[in-house]
Formats: C-alpha cells, sequence, structure tokens
C-alpha cells in the first residue's frame, strides 16, 4: 500500500498544520481545519473506484474518520487518494475476516524513505505481538539509532481511541517518523542548553510551555550525564502517566521497540510517544502510559515506578538473545539480562581443556618445538570447538527455570535494598521475597537434578561460578551506562592463567564488552578497542579476548618493572555490527567502571553499592590502540564525577590538563629504538643518538649514521600511528616495507624517507603516499583491493590477506624487523618457518619488539635458535609506561593550585618551564632504563647461553619478585635508608621543586614504598643479574648504609 511521507519540504510546515489546542499534558492536540471537506473528497473518491458499494461508502468513510479515533495528524499529512486506499483496505480486510468468521483485523499498511515513514498496524494493547510487522524494531533500525545531530529523526505513535467497526475489537496504532529540521543545526557550546535553539522546528510548534520546561530541564542534566535521566509525571484527573526519558543520541539501540516490551511486561500500553532528536545530541522520549484494560498485575501506581527503575537496565541492553522470554512474560527483564551476562561469561570462563590437557602438559616435553606446536594447536582447538557461544545459548535457552534460579541466588547477595525499597517495596523488591532461595551448594544440586548431560552442567556450573565470585556491582544501580562487575579471579584455571591475577573487571554494554585484569593492587596499564573488519574476524577477537587481555596484562606486568605500579591491561571488543562506536563503548567501559571505584551517595542516582571487596580501589589508565583521543574525556569524566584520583586517573592526556602525551614526545619510541640502537652499537656500526654525548657535544652526526643508513627495516604499523610514526621520525635507516591499516608499501631500494616523514608528521597511512616517489620495482597495495599485480608478476587476490600476512612474505626479507602495530600472536610457532629462508638462516637478523605480543614466547626461541637477535616487548617498548608513571607521580605530588602552574599547558600560553624541564627529565629516565635493561639481557644471555627471550622473563620475575620481598621487610621501616633510596629515585626535577618531605606527605604511602621497592630491585638485578652471588645484595646495600650512617 502506497502512503505518502511526512514533512517532505525541508524546513517547510506541511500543507494545513493544525491549529493548536494547547493542552495540560504536554502538547498541542493536532486538529486538522479541513478535515470534514476532506472527508466529502474522500467519499466522493471512493464512490468513483466502486470497490465499497455505493449505500456504504458514507459510512465506512465517516467511522473512518470519527468513530476508529486516528489521530488527526494522520488526516493533516496524507492525500486524499492515500486516505482513499487506506479506507478500502480496511473495507477488504473485514470482508476477509467475515467470510473467516474472525473477529478481529490483521492491518499492516507502510511507507519508508529517507525522509520519514508512515506505519499503520493492528494493535492489541499492552501486547508485544512477537509475530507482528515489527514497526518499532524497524523505526529503530532505520531512523532512530542512526540519528545524530546531522540527520536525525522524530516520532509521533497514537493508538486509535476506537475500533474499526462496531462488530470487530481491533485497534489501530500509527506511527509517523519524519525528518528533522533543527533552529540551529550547529549550535555553539553556549547555546546547546537553550531549548528553543537546538529543537527541531514542529516540536517547537507542537510543544506547551510545561514540555518545554520539562525538556529544557531534562536536556540539561542529559549533557552534563552518562546515562539516561528518566522522570515520571502525574496527569491530573486521570491514572495516566507520563514518562520522559532523555539520553544521549547513539548510546544505545532498539530502545524504543524494548521500552515497549518492558511495559507491556507490566500489564501497561501506551495511548501516545513522542521521540525527540536535539541538535545538541540529545534524545527525549514521552510516553504516556496507562493500566491495560482487564490487567490483573499490580496497579500502574507501583509498576510505573518499576518501568523507571528497569529503563536504565533497558538503555543498556535494549535487546539480548533472550529477549523473547521477556517478551512472552517468562523471565523479567532483570532475569533475562542477568542470563545473558551469565552466557557472556561462559564464553570466556568455561573451563575447556580438562584434566586430559593438564595430563598431557606434563608428559611432553616443553623445551621440544614441535610438542609446543602441537599443545598450542590443541589449547586452541579445545576452546574454539568444544564450547561454541552458540551451542552455549541453545542450551542456555532450554532452561529459563534455572536462569531464575541463578538469577535469585545472584540477586539476594547484591540487590541494594533502600530506603525507599522498604517504605514501599518495589516489584522487583517483592519478587526477591517471595522467590524461591537457594544457596550454592543447593542450587548445583538443583541444576544437575535438571539437566541431561555433562556439557548442560558444565555451562550451568559456570553461572555459579560467576555469582560466588562478583565482589561488587553497578547492575541495581538506579542509573548505568553498562554493566560492570569486580570479580574475585581466583577462579581461574592455573594451566590456562599460572600468573595469579590480583583483580578483574567485566564490562558489557550495548556495543562491546570487555575485560580489565591487574596484577598488582597498585597497577597501570593502556586500554585497547579491539575491532573486527568482518564476522570471521570479530569471531576469532571474541575467542581470544581474555587470553589476549590477560597476555597484555602480563607483558605489561613484566615492562613495570622499573616502576611503582604493577602491569594492568584493559580491553573493550566492539560487537561485529557496532564498529564505529568505539568513542561510546569506551565511555560506558569508563563509566561502568567508576561506578565500582566510586562510593554511591545520591539516592535515586547512584546509590551505594554491595561491596564485598570491601577496600577501596584505584585503577589507572593509559593510552592503547585505538584509545589514545580519549584520555581526556576518562580524566575530565573521574573529576565530574567527584573522583578525588582524577589527576592520576589516566595518562597520555593533552597537555592542557596535564598531561604528557606519548605521541607528540615519542615516549614508547624513545624505548624501542634504544634497543635497535644498542644492536648496532654491539655490532660495532656507529650510531648517534638524540641525547647521547656524542650528540650534546656538537659532533656531526651524519658521520655517525652513515652507518646505520645501509641498513635495510621492515617495519609494521605505519606513520598514522603513535609508535610507527615516531619510529619514522627518530631513525635514517632504508625502510624497504610499512604495513598499517590501508595497506601495504614496498620499495626495496628503501622508500622514500622524505615522503615517509611527511606521512609521519600528519600522521597519515601510507594510502596518502605520493606513489611518483616510489622505486621501479616498488608498489603499494591497499585492503580494498583485488587483482593486483606486483612488479615480479605475483597477482595478489585479496589486499586484506596480503597485508595481514606480508611479515611472512618472502619480499619482506630486511636485516632489520622492527613491529610497532599489529595483532597479538601474528608470529606463531605454526607459522614462524616461513620467516626462514630454505636454507634455514632467518629472514631478519635483528628483531626488536615494538607491538606487543606480536610474537609468541615459542616464535621468538625458534627465531633465536635460528641465529636472529630478537628483544622482545616487554623489554623493548617500555617507554610509554615508564612516561606515564612519572605523569601519575607528578600528579599525585603537586596539589590542584600547583599542578594548573606547573604541568598544565593553557591555550594560547607560554608551556610552563618545569613542565619542558619534566619531559627532558622523563626522556632521561626511559633512555637509562633501556640502557639498564639492555645490557642486563646482553650480559646474561652471552654468561648463559640463554636466550634473550627467556633472559627478558628471568630478569622481570627477578624484580617483581625482590620488589615485593624488599617492601615487606624492615628495610622500609629504616626512615634514613628509605629516605637515602628515595632521594634517587624520585626525579631529581620533583625534589626541587617539593621536596623529600613533601613528596612523601603527598604521594601515597602505598605508592611510596612501591617507589622505594622497585627501584632498589631494579638496580640490583640489572647489576649483578637473576643468579647473584651470597653477598651480593650486601655488597649492593652497603654504600646506601653509609650515606645513611654520614647524615
Amino acid at each position: 500500500m502506497s502512503l505518502s511521507v511526512p514533512g517532505s519540504v525541508a524546513g517547510v510546515a506541511p500543507k494545513g498544520v493544525p491549529v493548536a489546542a494547547l493542552v495540560a499534558d504536554g502538547y498541542a492536540s493536532n486538529v486538522f481545519a479541513e478535515k470534514q471537506e476532506q472527508l466529502l473528497k474522500v467519499c466522493a473518491y471512493v464512490e468513483e473506484k466502486g470497490f465499497i458499494p455505493k449505500e456504504l461508502v458514507f459510512n465506512e468513510v465517516s467511522w473512518f474518520y470519527g468513530n476508529l479515533g486516528i489521530d488527526d495528524m494522520y488526516f493533516q499529512l496524507e492525500s486524499v487518494e492515500t486516505i482513499a486506499q487506506h479506507i478500502m483496505a480496511l473495507y477488504g480486510a473485514k470482508i476477509l475476516a467475515y467470510t473467516r468468521n474472525e473477529n478481529a483485523l490483521d492491518i499492516n499498511l507502510e511507507r519508508e524513505t529517507d525522509d520519514g515513514a508512515v506505519y499503520i498496524n493492528t494493535s492489541q494493547a499492552g501486547v508485544s505481538a512477537l509475530n507482528g510487522p515489527q514497526h518499532e524494531k524497524r523505526i529503530d533500525d532505520r531512523y532512530l539509532d542512526r540519528s545524530t545531530k546531522d540527520l536525525a529523526y522524530r516520532m509521533e505513535s497514537y493508538r486509535s481511541s476506537g475500533t474499526v467497526s462496531a462488530a470487530l475489537s481491533t485497534q489501530l496504532r500509527c506511527y509517523f517518523v519524519r525528518k528533522c529540521n533543527f533552529i540551529n543545526p550547529n549550535s555553539s557550546l553556549a547555546e546547546e542548553a537553550d531549548i528553543r535553539v537546538v529543537s527541531d522546528r514542529t516540536f517547537l510548534e507542537k510543544a506547551t510551555e510545561n514540555t518545554l520546561d520539562i525538556y529544557s530541564k531534562l536536556m540539561k542534566e542529559a549533557l552534563a550525564r552518562t546515562g539516561p535521566v528518566i522522570e515520571m509525571f502525574e496527569l491530573p484527573g486521570t491514572r495516566e502517566k507520563r514518562l520522559v526519558v532523555a539520553y544521549k543520541q547513539r548510546t544505545t539501540t532498539s530502545f524504543n521497540s524494548a521500552m515497549s516490551d518492558l511495559y507491556h511486561f507490566y500489564s501497561l500500553y501506551s495511548t501516545r510517544k513522542y521521540i525527540e532528536q536535539f541538535s545538541n545530541g540529545i534524545t527525549i522520549m514521552c510516553l504516556y502510559l496507562d493500566q491495560t484494560p482487564g490487567s490483573k498485575g499490580p496497579p500502574i501506581e507501583h509498576t510505573i515506578f518499576q518501568v523507571m527503575k528497569e529503563a536504565s537496565l533497558i538503555h543498556c541492553l535494549p535487546i539480548t538473545p533472550l529477549q523473547k522470554f521477556f517478551q512472552e512474560g517468562k523471565l523479567s527483564v532483570q532475569e533475562c539480562i542477568y542470563g545473558y551476562v551469565g552466557w557472556i561469561f561462559a564464553q570466556h570462563f568455561l573451563n575447556r581443556l580438562g584434566h586430559e590437557y593438564a595430563t598431557l602438559t606434563t608428559i611432553l616435553n616443553q623445551s621440544n618445538s614441535v610438542h609446543v606446536e602441537t599443545l598450542s594447536k590443541i589449547k586452541k582447538r579445545l576452546r574454539s570447538d568444544t564450547f561454541t557461544r552458540e551451542y552455549i545459548l541453545d542450551i542456555v535457552k532450554m532452561y529459563p527455570e534455572l536462569i531464575k534460579l541463578c538469577y535469585t541466588n545472584f540477586a539476594m547477595e547484591h540487590y541494594i535494598s533502600s530506603v525507599k525499597d522498604k517504605a514501599i517495596p518495589s516489584l522487583s523488591y517483592q519478587r526477591l521475597q517471595t522467590a524461591s532461595v537457594l544457596d550454592h551448594a543447593e542450587l548445583l544440586e538443583k541444576i544437575r537434578r535438571t539437566v541431561q548431560n555433562n556439557h548442560e552442567l558444565m555451562i550451568f556450573e559456570s553461572y555459579v561460578t560467576f555469582n560466588k565470585h562478583v565482589l561488587k556491582t553497578n547492575f541495581y544501580q538506579p542509573t548505568k551506562v553498562s554493566l560492570s562487575f569486580r570479580l574475585d579471579p581466583s577462579f581461574l584455571p592455573e594451566i590456562e592463567y599460572p600468573n595469579r591475577v590480583y583483580g578483574m573487571f567485566l564490562v558489557i554494554g550495548s556495543e562491546f564488552r570487555g575485560f580489565h585484569l591487574r596484577f598488582q593492587d597498585i597497577a597501570r596499564g593502556g586500554i585497547r578497542i579491539v575491532r573486527s573488519r568482518n564476522k570471521e574476524a570479530y569471531s576469532i577477537n571474541l575467542r581470544s579476548l581474555m587470553d589476549e587481555n590477560y597476555n597484555l596484562a602480563a607483558t605489561q606486568q613484566r615492562k613495570n618493572k622499573d616502576i611503582p605500579e604493577g602491569g594492568s591491561k584493559g580491553t573493550i571488543l566492539l560487537d561485529a555490527t557496532q564498529q564505529d562506536k568505539a568513542r561510546q563503548a569506551f565511555e560506558k567501559y569508563v563509566d561502568g567502571i567508576l561506578d565500582l571505584l566510586i562510593v554511591g551517595n545520591s539516592p535515586g542516582i547512584k546509590e551505594r553499592i554491595v561491596d564485598l571487596y570491601k577496600r577501596p580501589e584505584i585503577l589507572f589508565f593509559g593510552p592503547d590502540e585505538g584509545t589514545a583521543e580519549f584520555m581526556d574525556w576518562a580524566s575530565s569524566h573521574a573529576r565530574n564525577r567527584g573522583a578525588t584520583f582524577w589527576k592520576a586517573f589516566t595518562t597520555g592526556k593533552s597537555q592542557s590538563l596535564g598531561g604528557i602525551p606519548h605521541d607528540v614526545f615519542g615516549m614508547t619510541t624513545r624505548s624501542v629504538h634504544q634497543y635497535v640502537l644498542g644492536i648496532l652499537r654491539k655490532l660495532g656500526i656507529k650510531v648517534c643518538s638524540p641525547g647521547s654525548l656524542l650528540y650534546a657535544v656538537g659532533a656531526d652526526i651524519d658521520d655517525f649514521y652513515s652507518k646505520e643508513e645501509t641498513i635495510h627495516k621492515l617495519q609494521t604499523g605505519g606513520p598514522d600511528g603513535d609508535l610507527g610514526s615516531n619510529e619514522i621520525k627518530i631513525s635514517k635507516d632504508k625502510t624497504i616495507g610499512i604495513v598499517d591499516g590501508s595497506g601495504v608499501l614496498y620499495d626495496p631500494q628503501g622508500i622514500d624517507r622524505d615522503e615517509l616523514r611527511r606521512l609521519a608528521e600528519n600522521r597519515q597511512m601510507i594510502i596518502n603516499f605520493d606513489m611518483s616517489k616510489i622505486g621501479p620495482e616498488g608498489f603499494r597495495v591497499l585492503v580494498d583491493e583485488t587483482g593486483v599485480r606486483l612488479p615480479n608478476g605475483t597477482i595478489v587476490d585479496s589486499g586484506v590477506k596480503f597485508r595481514n600476512d606480508f611479515h611472512l612474505n618472502p619480499l619482506a626479507t630486511a636485516e632489520l624487523f622492527v613491529p610497532c602495530g599489529g595483532r597479538p600472536e601474528a608470529v606463531d610457532i605454526g607459522n614462524v618457518g616461513q620467516l626462514l629462508k630454505e636454507d634455514g638462516t632467518p629472514r631478519f637478523k635483528y628483531i626488536v619488539e615494538g607491538a606487543n605480543l606480536f610474537f609468541t614466547q615459542e616464535a621468538r626461541l625458534r627465531l633465536e635458535k635460528a641465529g636472529v637477535i630478537i628483544f622482545k616487548d616487554a623489554s623493548a617498548n617500555k617507554g610509554g609506561v615508564t612516561s606515564s608513571s612519572l605523569e601519575v607521580l607528578a600528579a599525585l605530588a603537586f596539589t590542584d593550585a600547583e599542578f594548573s602552574q606547573h604541568m598544565q599547558v593553557k591555550p594560547n600560553a607560554p608551556t610552563p618551564q618545569f613542565y619542558t624541564d619534566y619531559i627532558k627529565s622523563v626522556h632521561s629516565i626511559i633512555e637509562k632504563n633501556a640502557e639498564l635493561e639492555f645490557e642486563a639481557i646482553w650480559r646474561e644471555s652471552a654468561r648463559t647461553g640463554k636466550p634473550k627471550a627467556v633472559v627478558s622473563d628471568e630478569l622481570s620475575f627477578a624484580i617483581i619478585k625482590l620488589d615485593g620481598e624488599l617492601q615487606g621487610t624492615t628495610l622500609w621501616e629504616n626512615e634514613g635508608l628509605r629516605k637515602v633510596v628515595l632521594r634517587e629515585a624520585f626525579p631529581n626535577i620533583l625534589l626541587e621543586k617539593v621536596g623529600l618531605e613533601g613528596l612523601m606527605q603527598r604521594v601515597p604511602e602505598t605508592y611510596v614504598r612501591a617507589i622505594f621497592g622497585s627501584y632498589l630491585a631494579s638496580r640490583f638485578v640489572y647489576k649483578y643479574g637473576t643468579e647473584p652471588g651470597q653477598f651480593a645484595f650486601f655488597e649492593y646495600m652497603a654504600p646506601y648504609f653509609q650515606k645513611v650512617a654520614a647524615v
């Protein structure tokens, strides 16, 4: 059926805009002044067509116009021809129903375009029609979820007040979607809270002053808040309630349809609903709700508060694979979402390896590369094949009654029993009081009696495991944007995760899932966005997410050996269909974790949660892949939420917030390149780097770079990235290949360095390389290209595959390989052989692993055995974490006023001298730490004959172990010794500005103790190695005690 589209002329009100009939409940009623005149024209048109008997035409048309109760907006927007067609379609449907002896009609009329849509369908009040046209879901998908301030759609929806005829009880639901025409599409920061500036023109024409006041208040709150703002208003003289929800655009999906499911669950229905968009990025939903006629459920006076309470939960996760149970009334929204969370937990933490695998690891020789490769393949297959997410979900869906029992077990521990609940108990609180409550042992026994096989048992056992190890959660916070859980990680099997994790967070949002792991109480590490190019890549990333996070955090733990913080890492996996929502996912991830770090004290917004951990926690976040530009927001958001630790919460912030951006100052590259220069220096190749003695005294630097310029290098991670761009700017080698997100750039004679520097300065991918500067044997293959012929005649079928595997391609042969980007385990025991030539000699002589986990440990050992000099990530790329640690130290050392004066670079103002000097100090410390570890690894490897990758780990473990022991000894209690050590450990520039006593008073004692331990431990191990003599530590400490005695 063809329908016209409302609002076809942008900026012009439709002909016959209704007269404003102001009402007290919020919107001007739609009154079409030309309705009677139009009715006569429709009668004439219908009579002319002859489909309806002439004597019945007036009655049918009059019923449609009057008795059916369709809102006047429909008549004002549709043409005579369209309305007549709808009346004839309705008459035909009634005839069909009569012949089938049915007392209800099934009507579905629709029209969709990019400018808007009209939908009309039969609708039963208070019921989610699972087999119906799903118009609300389509409106969400096509219009509302896509709305931004640049292109947005508003919606009005009305339920007909009458039935289609006197004999039939069928009512109609109408939806009108229209493209917004904002008063000011580009409002300034000063104007963004002015509702008369940021509104759609049609909304302003229809909204009453009451509505403008309500929406303005909620809009301002939504602008200042991450999550939704929810308010309810009574309508005088009626039981009907007006529910208004304001939230930021693109922070949820399918919210409109999910809210319908929610209030239907509580036997409510909407008489009208409005969804308005604003050019400041805010969406406001307004629902007029009433009790479903004949309902036997609780009265609306109670259920409306439950809808308000659960709207925030719906906003977090509007749609889950268990939605059908909610729509059918078998599970509540809380039970469904809990079941979904448990399903995610099971995907990542079912112990799929089993005892047989453990036995096999003890039988096989871990030093045998063939055995290691076999174990690796078995491990991957067991994890991917035994319990797929589809298989787990199918089993979960078989037992909704078990989900209900598991949820009750969870809720009895973590439900926030507010004062309001006890005065006027909420429905969810009442449900818990009457539910069957089982403890963990009883629940497991019930599961065993219910399920049919061992696989089903293992899946539901994982739900119990989840319940037992949740220490705190925001599940019951009144407002939230994601679900976060602080977990006790003791359930992790040692065979899969041999190093004990100290703390674990699981965060789930509508666009993502994510983890945060740390190995010590005070720990630091970056937050990484994990993207997936297609569904296959998403499945791979999903299976490996927890392992990747664990390995990254473990690597961070090893590289953090020089600093007071232990290692941590966060990962955020974007859902397959949400690859453009990185910022939204990051903000929800951070806000969800802050819910668990900051004690709630705002009733109805952020309340005090159940805390089984019972100790304060602080996490330190840093930039990683895809998150560098979000650090400012995270710091500011923590401050806005009242976090006392906001200055130190994130590192790598912009300079205006007192941050030390890694990319701007090349912090990570400082460390990586020190290892490159160290290798060349050990091999007799003369080098000179900025900051070295020769450079400082003014020697001709080009004389010392002459040998480095002869070195050919392959680099993954391009000029658009932090590490890649700075590696290009700091080095002078002949780079033969660059691999980045856009493709592969290659020239065996060396890529034009001036053009590479141009890209690096502008942070652009190699897709922007000027190909006129490539040599005759060079080429560029972009990821979207297919069938590309290389200069040697090879045909590249897939640009994506060529890019992903180029580091394994024989063309990628050079003396030096510096991975500055790429996916973890890009080289493993299964493909490392491709880095060897046919005669067994390696294609690279030297490898400095800038990118985290680019090589597996087995691959590194295989390469070292073949003669490659390789320095692993945990040693080579620790410059960034050192910089971050010193950034935090400055934040902790200064008061807010001092921090603003000395560390914050104000726009259009000179850079504080302290800040400039502090950057130089950070550079010096990074280079010194890299030099100390490089020399220790080189020396220990030569002394013991062990591979450098093994020595690197042994040094890290030795430092971490000694650090922990030193912090627990009486050495810390010796105040004189403590001060002597800290005078060396603290940067001189901070000592000069704040003083030792000031630093010890301002910086938390746990942090100062960690500085004391890490400094002594790292310097001792770097000097004496992993196997020191019996009296080495006494010898090492003697000078310190002499200084104490001299004071």
